[in-house]
């Protein structure tokens, strides 16, 4: 069986998470594809973690990207999370993972409609979301107060879990809006204010044509491996949210190839790409909370030193924005109220990677300019540093 090294596993984060600086894109379709989603719960993550990777970081870029010509969706997808991926991917996520999360969070709007006793039921949610579509058609793009206002029945309220500890009442708008996106008959058009903001407008939208679940399964799996291979089931597990009998067959049809790791452990990867990558020229990033390179396996210990842990990560295990030098990550950063970039290396990793670390803070706050970037999943670290 052939092995890869933990070595060889971090020069691949260099070369095809595009970090080493000949190796960034020219576009932000290249970098999600190369990745093949962004993290998007957190709004700026998906630009930060797009410009850490082009030659000509530029937030606007993005924008056109998402807004423009549409060539960067959002989907709830993998894990119930929000994602950012190329349009050419877009009908592989849904198929593999989007389709069924839209299901579930259909099913359980109308349990939750039917448990309020106001006999709500599927007719009226589909009356209701036929009004919300015809009226964002009519506006072009509109919040969700806005579509509120327009359509009475979006302002009606129901109790959630009634008799239960966590009875609540809400209201349907939210709740109604997440369904038509999930299925992707609306989308998120700009949001109020500026690229770090997350309260979007709504557009409507025509869903991608469906595929058969497990042949858009199988091409997924592959493309992951492609951008984080070797990687274990566990790590595809982790990743999608599929269950570990649909993991061995996306594996399988892949044609996906097992290899050892560095501790005896066995891994997968893409069909033909054992043969390990050349060594790019040095590099440093500094990446985002949720940032995919952080984010692409269940297991890190071969990039993340376990002792590094507990300032990066909050009480969730949402990773916070980190400092990477050749493929590890050696410390966090944060952004203070005047703009700067502040970071703190946790581990020495040499003269070469300070100097390199303070370049790109400087790229980073050359492009980012007024903006403002708190992450919505708070670190020990990022928080002391902003204090």
């Amino acid at each position: 069986m052939h092995r890869i090294t933990d070595e060889q596993r971090r020069i691949r984060i260099g070369r095809r998470h595009l970090l080493a600086p000949s190796l960034r894109a020219g576009s932000p379709v290249t970098v999600a594809e190369a990745l093949i989603g962004l993290h998007a719960t957190d709004a700026a993550t998906v630009f930060l973690s797009t410009c850490a990777r082009l030659r000509n970081p530029d937030a606007g870029t993005v924008e056109a990207a998402l807004y423009e010509d549409v060539s960067l969706v959002r989907m709830l997808s993998m894990r119930n999370t929000l994602f950012v991926v190329s349009d050419g991917l877009a009908p592989q996520v849904r198929a593999s993972n989007a389709h069924t999360v839209a299901a579930k969070e259909r099913r359980k709007l109308v349990k939750h409609l039917a448990e309020d006793g106001q006999g709500l039921d599927e007719r009226w949610l589909a009356d209701t979301e036929d009004a919300t579509l015809a009226a964002l058609t009519a506006r072009g793009s509109a919040t969700g107060s806005e579509l509120s206002a327009a359509v009475p029945a979006l302002r009606t309220k129901i109790t959630i879990f009634p008799g239960k500890k966590q009875e609540a009442v809400q209201g349907i708008a939210t709740r109604v809006l997440r369904v038509l996106a999930a299925e992707g008959r609306i989308r998120r058009d700009r949001p109020r204010g500026s690229w770090t903001s997350s309260q979007f407008r709504w557009t409507a939208s025509t869903p991608h044509p469906e595929m058969e679940t497990s042949s858009a399964q199988a091409e997924l799996a592959l493309h992951w491996l492609r951008a984080y291979g070797p990687a274990t089931e566990a790590d595809l597990a982790w990743w999608t949210g599929w269950g570990l009998g649909q993991v061995r067959k996306a594996l399988a049809a892949a044609q996906a190839v097992d290899v050892r790791l560095d501790g005896g452990g066995t891994a997968w990867v893409a069909p033909g790409d054992e043969a390990p990558d050349a060594e790019p020229e040095p590099w440093a990033a500094l990446l985002p909370a949720l940032d995919p390179s952080a984010m692409g396996w269940a297991d890190r210990d071969f990039h993340l030193a376990p002792g590094l842990r507990a300032p990066l990560f909050d009480r969730s295990g949402n990773i916070g924005p980190t400092v990477w030098w050749n493929g590890r990550i050696i410390g966090g950063w944060a952004q203070r109220a005047d703009g700067e970039p502040v970071w703190r290396l946790l581990t020495d990793a040499g003269r070469e990677a300070s100097t390199a670390v303070e370049a790109e803070a400087s790229r980073l706050r050359n492009w980012v300019g007024d903006a403002r970037v708190t992450p919505r999943f708070r670190t020990p670290l990022e928080r002391e540093l902003t204090a």
